[in-house]
């Protein structure tokens, strides 16, 4: 069945029950999301070694030696101890081996999420004091709380488009060496994953689990042993399926180790030590006083400075700076405009008169604290269809990396958008107005679950056709949301909309020119 016939799943709700052990910092297990079955890939993606990269030159920086030959005693000597290992399977051994037979990218994806719920509140203490990231963490969010959107979002996309390059070079290194599956060499050895034709070596579990755990280390500092068991369970269950032998999973995990770093030093330089910056603030402030605007100013008590000012300066991925400002949206209406001024009166009749439909739509989209957020919402959206489709890890991993790719320069441009016109909520002109989820605290216009929404629909209707019509009602469903909730103008929703949607479409350009298709 597709995904587009399958019945879906509301993940606000879906995902409700597994993140609920989620609200502390990383102190207990990461959840496993187990309602996923075995995947058969419905093609191999021979060629996938040759597809364009996006950070990296290509294979040959990453060199990776020549295995032993199948017919060798050191490899025989390999196989023989997957077969004495498979003797012995434990309950919980075959269990992670079920977990990741669903596809080493899918649960990442899944993990990450749920990493992303649990760190957007502080830390559990040690002793007395919080952990906080190391200054010198390139990753790190310079302001908390960690899982805002623009942070997961940046996250989101490391993680997704490392994995994607890792994998591209595996698959160059699979069809040079043309090395089989343990499975596939010896009758006698149990396939308890799907063995497919694909080359074994390097592992693409290892590879995964490699560049993987090196990155989400340094997102989630908090979070290190449970993502290096994670990473050590999902090579050992690669061994123990028959997918794989020890060589197979040490060169992968060499080579994900090895490209890990290309993307630290991507994120060293990318602008994000800096996008907590208030600096620019006071001066933005000015500037809409000048233009006759009442500026935005946070309605927290007491009040903070506004949320990553200057993340609409951290570095995209398929815009450059100029793209950046050539798209940025229009400014929004005057505050003392006759359509701001109805504007204001429909999110106060809006809010005032909710049906019970309309506030079940605010709650699914809140996408606050102790959730994956708006782009973590998206991904788990692309997670069924990313699963209905059968795709090979490699392709599982350029389907994620497109999406949040365009989600990161969604956040980019929505931010820059944000904090250059310094637009205020509506309750801030109309302190009546009762919101029913969480103010946002930093400007208005435009608004992000609508730019995250059109940005992330364009992608997976380009990666996904059969979906269109389901990807368009949940992006007009989450923007309308932040109407209902009280906290968005109806520009700061369609200029976010089609906003969201030009810049989904400088990736699907790039899309369609990866050698992928």
């Amino acid at each position: 069945m597709s995904p587009a016939a399958r019945p879906r799943r509301v993940p606000g709700i879906a995902l409700a029950a597994a993140l609920a052990v989620l609200a502390g910092a990383c102190h207990g297990d990461i959840p496993t999301f187990a309602d996923r079955g075995a995947v058969t890939p419905a093609s191999a993606d021979a060629g996938a070694g040759a597809w364009r990269m996006i950070v990296l030159a290509g294979p040959a920086d990453f060199p990776v030696p020549a295995p032993a030959p199948a017919s060798s005693d050191a490899y025989r000597a390999e196989v023989a101890a997957v077969k004495a290992a498979q003797a012995t399977l434990t309950e919980e051994q075959r269990a992670a081996v079920e977990y990741w037979s669903a596809g080493g990218v899918l649960r990442w994806n899944e993990i990450m999420r749920g990493l992303v719920a649990r760190v957007d509140l502080p830390p559990a203490p040690v002793g007395t004091t919080y952990p906080v990231p190391d200054s010198e963490n390139p990753f790190a969010d310079p302001q908390f709380p960690f899982g805002n959107p623009p942070y997961a979002a940046r996250a989101y996309s490391y993680v997704s488009v490392a994995q994607f390059e890792a994998l591209k070079v595996a698959w160059y290194y699979k069809y040079q060496y043309n090395r089989p599956a343990p499975a596939r060499v010896d009758s006698s050895v149990q396939a308890l994953m799907p063995v497919t034709d694909l080359p074994a070596y390097p592992s693409e579990d290892a590879v995964v689990s490699g560049v993987t755990a090196e990155l989400l280390k340094l997102l989630f500092p908090t979070c290190v042993e449970e993502i290096t068991q994670k990473a050590a369970e999902q090579r050992q269950a690669a061994v123990l399926s028959g997918r794989a032998t020890a060589s197979d999973v040490a060169a992968g995990l060499a080579l994900g180790k090895a490209i890990a770093p290309a993307f630290v030093a991507r994120a060293a330089t990318d602008g994000m030590r800096t996008a907590g910056s208030t600096a620019a603030v006071p001066g933005l402030t000015s500037a809409a006083v000048a233009r006759s605007e009442v500026p935005w100013k946070s309605l927290e008590s007491p009040p903070r400075p506004p949320m990553l000012p200057a993340f609409g300066q951290v570095r995209a991925w398929m815009m450059t700076p100029s793209d950046i400002v050539s798209e940025r949206p229009p400014a929004p209406p005057a505050t003392s405009s006759a359509q701001m001024q109805q504007e204001l009166a429909e999110v106060r009749s809006t809010a005032d008169d909710l049906s019970r439909e309309q506030l079940a739509i605010v709650y699914k989209w809140a996408d606050g604290v102790s959730t994956p957020t708006p782009p973590g919402h998206w991904n788990a959206i692309a997670a069924d269809y990313v699963a209905g489709a059968r795709l090979s890890e490699v392709r599982a991993a350029r389907a994620f990396a497109l999406l949040n790719m365009a989600m990161h320069d969604a956040a980019v441009g929505c931010w820059d958008t944000k904090f250059t016109y310094f637009n205020p909520r509506p309750s801030q002109l109309d302190p009546s107005i009762k919101t029913v989820i969480g103010l946002p605290n930093f400007p208005s216009y435009t608004s992000g679950h609508s730019t995250f929404s059109a940005a992330a629909a364009a992608v997976l209707s380009y990666l996904f056709p059969s979906g269109t019509s389901a990807f368009d009602a949940d992006k007009e469903e989450a923007a309308i949301s932040r109407l209902y909730g009280g906290i968005h103008y109806r520009a700061d929703i369609e200029v976010g909309k089609a906003h969201g949607t030009r810049i989904g479409g400088y990736t699907v350009r790039f899309a369609r020119q990866d050698g992928a298709d």
